[in-house]
């Protein structure tokens, strides 16, 4: 009986929205099986912690304040008093993280593995948006607990925003509403962090997973001369990988959040000087260091403005990498772009350690 009705269902939403032929796009789907496979799980574990900062998201929402009399308030109040809020809040702020660091290990993998090439040039554009996207969230939401730590490095992130050329001092008023972090600034980040910059992640991530379904998931060059090839179907064999992933991912996420719950802190006082040693999110101080490092004045240019637009030229290059790509090949300069990836890890690993155990100045 119950089956009859199951098949009942089906058939009448078959008849309307073809499910037929979206089962067999899934059923026929393979994924390429080589010594590489570990790494195409990676999309997958940052698309679970997204959903992760969703759901634990909409949860802190029912009790959040966005306020600068109020926001400090309502989260110690989450933390005490709200019944598991503690752990919400804890999970929200690990995978956040986590999704970070997730996102950033993906597109070193997928750079390294040369998926960016033809014909999945626009996969890469979309989906180096998406970490633009997912740090702009982290820089976001840092405020909102409006605690010392946060407040004085998003006065510090928003400085640097200041030094872009020509449209920093609007972006530096823009950002905090104002001259100085107020109330403003705390509801501006508020608005972005919870409307502006998840409908622009939606949007994006659902054409990101339409170009990896139809297109299929890259095979690395060192495999793909391979004369026996190996494949796995999709559904149900990669899902159902995925999702113990996911499992796996979410116990320790669950192990971080109750043995190292996430610290409120100090409520921030605007009027206070900045302590001394504050510092912008990990993901951030690789940035924050080399600023530190380059002169003031670099010939007649100020030196905190060229190290701005070596980020800026950076994060364009990063987008356009599949097109440069190509003309690297057509004059064999290829493995220039490896040589650059190994750099540029070594690079921001050594400038985060830097921030953190180095002198301070």
């Amino acid at each position: 009986m119950t089956e009859l009705l199951i098949k009942k269902i089906y058939n009448w939403v078959d008849e309307r929205y073809q499910v037929t032929d979206l089962t067999g796009f899934f059923t026929k789907k393979t994924v390429p099986v080589h010594k590489h496979f570990v790494w195409y799980y990676l999309g997958g574990i940052t698309l679970f912690l997204f959903i992760v900062q969703v759901a634990t998201g909409i949860l802190l929402l029912f009790y959040y304040k966005p306020t600068a009399a109020e926001a400090y308030e309502s989260v110690k109040f989450i933390t005490t008093k709200v019944e598991f809020g503690w752990l919400v809040r804890s999970v929200h702020s690990w995978s956040a993280n986590l999704m970070v660091f997730s996102a950033f290990v993906h597109l070193f993998s997928t750079f390294f593995l040369k998926a960016y090439r033809p014909p999945r040039e626009l996969t890469w554009v979309t989906g180096s948006g998406l970490l633009f996207i997912v740090m702009g969230l982290g820089f976001t939401g840092y405020l909102l607990p409006w605690n010392e730590l946060s407040f004085f490095a998003t006065k510090v992130g928003t400085q640097m925003a200041g030094a872009v050329p020509v449209a920093g001092e609007y972006l530096r008023t823009i950002l905090r509403g104002g001259d100085e972090i107020s109330d403003a600034t705390i509801t501006r980040f508020f608005a972005l962090h919870v409307m502006v910059l998840p409908i622009a992640a939606v949007s994006l991530l659902g054409l990101h997973l339409i170009m990896v379904q139809f297109q299929g998931m890259s095979e690395p060059l060192s495999s793909a001369k391979d004369p026996v090839k190996k494949t796995m179907k999709f559904f149900p064999n990669f899902l159902l990988r995925d999702l113990v992933v996911w499992l796996l991912i979410l116990a320790g996420l669950m192990v971080l959040s109750i043995m190292f719950p996430w610290e409120l802190g100090k409520k921030a006082d605007p009027f206070a000087p900045t302590p001394f040693g504050i510092k912008p999110e990990w993901y951030f101080l690789w940035m924050f260091q080399t600023l530190k490092y380059i002169p003031a004045k670099i010939f007649m240019f100020d030196g905190e403005v060229l190290g701005i637009l070596g980020f800026g030229a950076a994060g364009v290059g990063l987008v356009l990498l599949p097109f440069i790509d190509i003309w690297a090949r057509r004059e064999k300069r290829n493995p220039v772009f490896s040589i650059l990836g190994v750099f540029t890890i070594i690079y921001m690993l050594f400038m985060t350690y830097l921030a953190y155990f180095g002198p301070q100045k």
